[in-house]
């Protein structure tokens, strides 16, 4: 094949892995959450900004922000790949907001990354994110529904649940997409404004992909394996997930999803309708 420019990317961005690229890690602290320090301690090269935001934020240095004010503070941290830095808003009112937009907000980095702190995700995933991102995607997921990606613990009525919301979302946004509602996602720090972010209580993964697919942005789904938790079940609230996440989708439906929903017309009969016309 040629050399020529990649069929997705713009002008303006950089070649994969070109220097000067920042990449800004934001982590989502629930009070469940004890320990951060494993898991900045296997956070790649690529990544040199990480935002902690939460309560209950504790790390192998013995700082923590639970305390009854909201603290901002930074330091640098040692890694296996490197020194990063290391920021931590809050602590926050998790009953206001499943996961805090504040750390979406206040990175810095070119890309931003999205994952939780309860030990599911891997942070050594993150360098599939960024490759999609330099190629040209604005908006890249994970997926446990494709080859490659899986998980520990799926309960079978979330799974249902899933499932139908999946088969709306495709007839609303003409999207195939596997995997709606994982937290595990990338996208270019130029769309942060453009996805609306709310502190309405929605569950953020699904409601940046839903306002992703609204505003029609380059998304790419890469395999993600979702470990087991380990702090327990995270699927205490399948029925209270679902209905904000079915409220999202039908709110941001794009005008044009009529089409998709009403059934097409069969052709032999539109063909007779304008013969007789």
């Amino acid at each position: 094949m040629g050399k020529g420019p990649h069929p997705l990317r713009r002008s303006t961005d950089r070649a994969p892995g070109g220097d000067g690229r920042t990449v800004s890690l934001v982590v989502p602290v629930r009070p469940g959450d004890r320990d951060t320090g494993r898991l900045l301690a296997r956070v790649p090269s690529d990544v040199r900004e990480v935002v902690l935001v939460g309560r209950g934020t504790s790390t192998n240095t013995g700082t923590s922000t639970s305390t009854s004010t909201s603290t901002s503070t930074s330091t640098d941290m040692r890694t296996a790949h490197g020194t990063v830095r290391v920021r931590r808003l809050g602590p926050w009112n998790c009953e206001a907001g499943d996961i805090p937009h504040a750390g979406l907000l206040a990175a810095t980095g070119d890309h931003i990354v999205l994952m939780g702190a309860d030990g599911s995700m891997s942070p050594e995933e993150i360098p599939h994110y960024l490759h999609y991102l330099d190629s040209g995607y604005d908006f890249v997921k994970g997926s446990r529904f494709i080859a490659g990606g899986d998980f520990a613990d799926y309960p079978l009525l979330r799974r249902l649940g899933h499932s139908a919301l999946l088969r709306l979302a495709r007839q609303l946004y003409g999207q195939h997409l596997t995997d709606l509602w994982y937290g595990f996602c990338a996208f270019r720090r130029g769309f942060v404004d453009l996805l609306d972010l709310r502190e309405d209580g929605v569950e953020l993964g699904a409601e940046l992909v839903t306002h992703a697919l609204h505003y029609g942005l380059r998304i790419a789904e890469v395999p993600s394996l979702e470990l087991p938790h380990p702090h327990g079940s995270p699927h205490p609230r399948t029925f209270r997930d679902g209905a904000r996440i079915l409220g999202g989708l039908l709110q941001e439906r794009p005008h044009n999803a009529l089409h998709r929903l009403a059934p097409a017309t069969r052709p032999e009969k539109h063909a007779k309708q304008t013969h007789r016309a």
